[in-house]
């Protein structure tokens, strides 16, 4: 039976070129072996180390040319914008080398501008954002931008004149989903009923607004509130997972909401199963609260959102 090799500590749950295993010790048969694996050529990883996604990127890293940076959804989930699949990996650059196993690099003519985000060249957010108009759909790409403005990666405006001055690939879709773009949203969710409602031709509820009773007093940040209306709509994504302390402070919140003479909407997760009946229920609310408004009108656009629920 051959003896398991002493695997020097650097190497454990990392990625690593054939010089840094050499460096570290490890011959050249020894890589050839089954306690090593090839990630890329001329770069490696233990059998016993799971490739994550970040182990992934910096893989494909060491395996492309100098210049290459992260970018489109990759560089987005590299900043932590849940968004897109995490493979392929998309990378850029402006040199003409042939693309590795399980990676899209997209050539470009103008110069890149990348930042060093932990240990790895990347495209801005506000350029990531266009690129990945050219792969993700309105709704997801409303997302992202909902999620970089959230953890202060950009602005509206700062996004909105990107986009605006922008001619790549994808800026098209990236603008329109800017318009949509909103401050203070915490969740994917928030946007999707956001854009049902606006898509629909409905009043724009305010993102995670605090409302108040007629004396002043603060009764709740809704998720989602049109204040003219006095109508709150929340997303609820975890009901089944409540402690009883838990519903019990939820049930007396939403009597104090009710009471203070706000109306209060909860969607499930279920619920979006059906969107013309979060729709729907929204301005049956509407409509009981005063508003006169046109009733709503599902476009072509508002099916291809709702369909992706």
């Amino acid at each position: 039976m051959p003896r398991r090799p002493q695997i020097p500590d650097q190497l454990r749950d990392a990625v690593f070129t054939t010089r840094q295993a050499a460096e570290a010790g490890v011959s050249a048969s020894m890589l050839r072996g089954s306690h090593f694996i090839s990630v890329h050529r001329g770069v490696w990883r233990l059998a016993e180390t799971d490739l994550t996604f970040d182990l992934a990127v910096r893989a494909a890293s060491l395996a492309l040319p100098v210049g290459s940076a992260l970018s489109h959804t990759s560089a987005l989930q590299w900043m932590g914008i849940g968004v897109g699949r995490p493979t392929p990996l998309h990378f850029s650059t402006c040199s003409t080398a042939q693309v590795a196993h399980d990676i899209v690099l997209h050539r470009r003519l103008g110069r890149l501008s990348p930042r060093t985000l932990r240990g790895i060249p990347v495209l801005g957010p506000d350029r990531s954002f266009v690129d990945s108009a050219t792969l993700l759909p309105l709704r997801h790409l409303v997302r992202a931008g909902d999620a970089l403005v959230r953890s202060g990666l950009t602005s509206i405006d700062g996004l909105l004149e990107y986009v605006t001055s922008s001619h790549l690939d994808g800026v098209v879709r990236a603008r329109e989903a800017a318009l949509h773009v909103r401050e203070r949203v915490d969740s994917p969710r928030e946007t999707d009923v956001r854009l049902l409602l606006v898509l629909a031709g409905l009043p724009e509820p305010q993102t995670n607004l605090d409302v108040f009773d007629d004396a002043g007093t603060w009764l709740a940040r809704g998720d989602l509130v049109i204040p003219e209306f006095r109508l709150i709509i929340e997303h609820d994504g975890w009901h089944h997972e409540r402690s009883a302390e838990q519903r019990q402070k939820d049930h007396l919140r939403r009597e104090r909401i009710e009471a203070a003479g706000w109306t209060l909407i909860v969607i499930t997760t279920a619920d979006f199963q059906h969107p013309t009946a979060i729709v729907a229920r929204v301005f049956e609310a509407l409509v009981r609260r005063g508003y006169a408004g046109p009733p709503p009108f599902l476009t072509s656009q508002w099916h291809r959102i709702a369909r992706g629920l």
